[in-house]
This record gives C-alpha cells, sequence and structure tokens, in this order.
C-alpha cells in the first residue's frame, strides 16, 4: 500500500527561496552539504551550440505507445515504476492542482513538468536562456552544456550554509521538446553532476508518456498533472487563449504543498 505524507513547503534557513524550487527536494533527498561548494564566483552563462535529442528511446508522446501499458498514470504524465522510488507531488496551495511530480532514487531526484508547446516550434532553447537570466540574476552561474537530452543547464545556485557562508548547490535542467507539448526534468542532488548518480533518472525520463490531449491549450500552459488515485485527462482549455499565455507556470522558482508516495 502506498504511504502518502502531506505538507506544506516550508522555508529552510540554509536555502534562499530561488534554490529552492529547482530540486523539489525535502529532508529526505537534498543533496548532501558536500556537494555545495563554496565561492563567491561571479555569476556568469556560458552557451553552447545546441544538441539534437534523439526521442526515439523516449520520452514519447502518447501517440507513440499502446496505452494502458503498465505505467502509472498521473494526469498529462505516465510514469514506470522502479523499485525504491519515491515520488512527491508539488501541489499549488489556492488551487489544490498538482504543478510538478519529483522523482527520488537514492538521494537524487528529478522533478518533472509538461507544458503546452506550438504545433511548428519547440520551445526549450528560449526557455533555457530565460533560466540562465534568472539564476546569474540572483548571483548563480549556468553553463550551457551538450547532455544526456540534448543542449542542458548546469547551474550553481546560491545557498547559505550554517555558518553563514555563501555556497553554490549544483542543479541540472533539461528539456525535451515533443509534437505541441514540452518537459521539463530538473536533476538535484548528485545527479546533478555525477553521471553514474543520474543514470536511473534519466532512465525514469526516458520512460515518460506525455499524454498531451486535443484541447486548444495556450503554449507554455502547464499541462494538468494528477495524484494516482484521481489521474485523469488534460482538462479542456479555452481555444482563443493568447500566444504566451500561462508563462509563468514555467518560473522554476515556484513551490507549493507537497504529497509524497514510497513505492
Amino acid at each position: 500500500m502506498s504511504l502518502f505524507r502531506r505538507r506544506k513547503s516550508a522555508d529552510d534557513d540554509t536555502t534562499p527561496e530561488t534554490a529552492v524550487p529547482a530540486d523539489g527536494a525535502d529532508e529526505t533527498t537534498d543533496a548532501p552539504a558536500a556537494s555545495a561548494t563554496t565561492d563567491d564566483a561571479p555569476a556568469e552563462v556560458a552557451p553552447a551550440a545546441p544538441v539534437a535529442v534523439d526521442r526515439s528511446a523516449g520520452p514519447f508522446d502518447a501517440s507513440e505507445v499502446e496505452l494502458p501499458d503498465g505505467r502509472l498514470a498521473l494526469g498529462a504524465l505516465r510514469l514506470a515504476g522502479r523499485e525504491g522510488m519515491e515520488l512527491r507531488f508539488e501541489v499549488e496551495e489556492g488551487t489544490q492542482r498538482v504543478i510538478a511530480v519529483t522523482v527520488g532514487i537514492d538521494g537524487s531526484t528529478v522533478q518533472l513538468q509538461v507544458f503546452a508547446a506550438p504545433r511548428t516550434f519547440g520551445v526549450w532553447d528560449e526557455i533555457r536562456g530565460e533560466i540562465a537570466t534568472a539564476v546569474a540574476a540572483q548571483g548563480g552561474t549556468a553553463d550551457e552544456v551538450p547532455g544526456t537530452f540534448g543542449a542542458e543547464l548546469l547551474c550553481r545556485l546560491p545557498v547559505r550554509t550554517e555558518d553563514g557562508r555563501t555556497a553554490h548547490q549544483p542543479t541540472r535542467f533539461a528539456g525535451v521538446d515533443g509534437p505541441r507539448w514540452f518537459l521539463r526534468a530538473v536533476f538535484a542532488g548528485h545527479a546533478a553532476h555525477d553521471a553514474a548518480a543520474a543514470a536511473p533518472l534519466e532512465e525514469v525520463v526516458r520512460g515518460v508518456v506525455v499524454v498531451r490531449g486535443e484541447d486548444a491549450m495556450a503554449p507554455r500552459e502547464l499541462l494538468p498533472l494528477a495524484l494516482p488515485e484521481m489521474a485523469q485527462a488534460p482538462q479542456e482549455a479555452p481555444a482563443d487563449a493568447a500566444e504566451g499565455a500561462g508563462r509563468d507556470d514555467l518560473d522554476p522558482f515556484e513551490r507549493g504543498p507537497e504529497i509524497t508516495e514510497v513505492r
């Protein structure tokens, strides 16, 4: 039987507000203090050439697989279970809607969110620049590097240590453009900088199936997620939604109350 634990996100005296939402981690999955390095390096952004993404091994669109297929139904996302995997669902306090799913394995996490995208082009190239700018504005660094899912951002977000010094916590942003959707994956803990730790979480991301649905949605609007027992198809959005509406849903620094399921 699954165990659920509901709580509101609490302020962490050792982590500024900007560093919390990127990893979605709580006391059981935060990266050890040793993974943050103390320094006062200036913020910088080093762009790299984009790398094409091969989705033949996933993540998949619902049209590319036969459903149901045993994956856990979470609204617009389908996830394949793994031994020892922990799921956390971030819930928006005002509306009680699920806004993110965080998968934890062996102390590392990956936060998953999926958004509507235009029919004719992807949004990850543009969003990478926006995230890098936001990180730099908060005193962190963001380096664009080739990764498992194409062009990714390796960020170092500022945190406050127990002795009052400033350290920088590694966080890795990956994105995949699919047919009319965009999947964002944010790796934290050792998975942000260690390939071996990241491997099982990358397999989880590769196994994701996105159920976009046919409803008209504004580009960058968050696709509806759901808890396992209340999972349902994406809800209808107004057909005349303006281009660019819902952009705030992509804010990597937003976080709500959480529910945890231990599998």
